[in-house]
């Protein structure tokens, strides 16, 4: 059997080489079909990564909410009793306790995180740039995975006290403590000097991540313990006597301690310095909750809306983000984008399998003399079959194997010059290939199949 093939497989690349300039016009469309096959899967798994990365970046069993303008709807009635009945609806936007009430109350929901922001100007050794404060709580790290490259989570005594202690990003370790350990250095973010107790493993995040997901540069903020944003840069919910006043005296502080060991600390500070113009009252930024079972997500936020709404006078003052719900849909849309694509460029593979039973019909004509030859001699039905089978199977062969090149320099162009992640995974090639080799063997067994049925006596006298 192996004799046989090898002969066989001689016989048609013998023809092939005789033919050498039809033979490739013949292949051509195997090629730029194999080809097109792996550009067009390499970037449909390049999207499918991106849309992972941004998930781990975002959670995937996180659920999002953030304060927005009170959401109003109904019908407009005459009179003011309505209008004066809606400016009396009192919210105290989102609070630690929004959090607490939460975590406690909420089936599925394994944790949760405050983070209060505030624009500052980070300083140290003459060095100076805008950059965020980020007030965090005790399982920040953990619900968002960032990871420790020295140093180590806060303490439950540093969060209780609200002492001036920072994690920093990998960035602003770069900027300002480069060649030095910054553990237990000190850096100044607006008013405040801050022991850095732990630096963060660098993330990496893309601007079109930056922009499309809406999320900051994790690497350039500083983190701190929320109950020491409170209290050394002040609570944007409460109404203090700088604020009725107008003045810039300070004022008095009072403390309310809810929770276990590990919870939150609500201060009510007027500390100097902390700009209360923007109109923001809401204690927190943004809550960040993770569900022990990310099949509950969607669930659970209805479950946290109704909550919040009761908690909130019935004012829609917050939204509420399912990333993984948002970035699924995502991947759907491009997976069938993708699929029209792959569809697109696999007709070229049929356009190269037509060819090859066009081509290898005609050399079927041309070679009559040679089939009734080997048949006088003593060859079967089979073995002419065969023999014109292994040709077209040699030309789809070469074909795929150039097309499989040819598709990875398509990929890696596109890459470069459209910006946008190309992965050639090894199953996209055998994929491909697979095809190739198909269509090899389907559009050239009717030209095998007719060769073999001629009748040897009118093949020997064909001109």
């Amino acid at each position: 059997m192996l004799q046989k093939l090898t002969y066989n497989l001689d016989i048609a690349l013998e023809a092939i080489l005789q033919n050498k300039l039809r033979s490739f016009l013949t292949s051509l469309g195997i090629i730029f079909g194999v080809a097109s096959v792996i550009a067009m899967l390499a970037i449909g798994r390049g999207a499918q990564e991106e849309v992972l990365d941004q998930m781990q970046l975002l959670g995937t069993n996180n659920i999002i909410i953030q304060p927005v303008v009170e959401q109003k709807e109904g019908e407009v009635e005459e009179g003011s009793n309505q209008a004066s009945q809606n400016q009396r609806r009192f919210s105290p936007g989102l609070t630690l306790l929004d959090l607490e009430s939460i975590v406690e109350s909420v089936p599925y929901v394994e944790s949760g995180t405050p983070e209060i922001i505030y624009d500052t100007q980070i300083i140290r050794s003459g060095r100076m740039r805008t950059g965020k404060i980020i007030g965090v709580g005790p399982d920040y790290f953990q619900i968002n995975q960032s990871d420790f490259e020295l140093g180590e989570d806060f303490t439950e005594e540093q969060i209780e006290f609200s002492q001036p202690v920072a994690i920093i990003g990998s960035g602003i370790r770069a900027k300002f403590f480069s060649g030095v350990n910054p553990i237990g250095q000190y850096i100044k973010a607006g008013k405040v000097w801050f022991r850095v107790v732990g630096v963060l493993k660098e993330k990496s995040i893309s601007g079109s991540q930056i922009e499309n997901l809406g999320i900051r540069d994790f690497n350039m903020d500083i983190y701190v313990p929320a109950t020491t944003v409170l209290l050394r840069y002040g609570n944007r919910a409460v109404v203090t006597a700088e604020d009725v006043s107008g003045g810039s005296g300070g004022g008095s502080s009072s403390f309310m301690f809810f929770g276990g060991g590990r919870g939150f600390i609500t201060q009510t500070s007027t500390s100097t310095g902390v700009d209360r113009g923007d109109g923001n009252t809401n204690e927190l930024d943004r809550i960040i909750v993770r569900v022990s079972d990310n099949t509950y997500s969607v669930v659970v936020s209805e479950i946290i809306a109704r909550m919040l709404q009761r908690r909130h006078n019935d004012v829609v003052d917050f939204e509420i983000i399912v990333p993984e719900v948002l970035l699924e849909q995502e991947q759907r849309t491009k997976n069938i984008f993708n699929i029209v694509l792959a569809s697109i460029a696999s007709i070229s593979l049929i356009v190269g399998g037509i060819g090859i039973m066009n081509i290898m019909l005609a050399s079927v004509i041309e070679r009559y003399r040679e089939i009734g030859v080997r048949r006088a001699v003593g060859a079967h039905e089979k073995d002419i079959q065969f023999q014109f089978l292994t040709e077209a199977l040699a030309i789809s062969f070469t074909g795929g194997f150039v097309g499989i090149l040819l598709g990875i320099v398509f990929s890696v162009v596109i890459e470069w010059v459209a910006d946008i992640s190309t992965i050639v995974s090894g199953a996209s090639i055998l994929l491909s290939f697979g095809v190739a080799s198909l269509i090899g063997v389907v559009f050239g067994y009717i030209p095998a199949k007719r060769a073999a049925e001629q009748d040897p006596v009118h093949a020997l006298r064909y001109e």
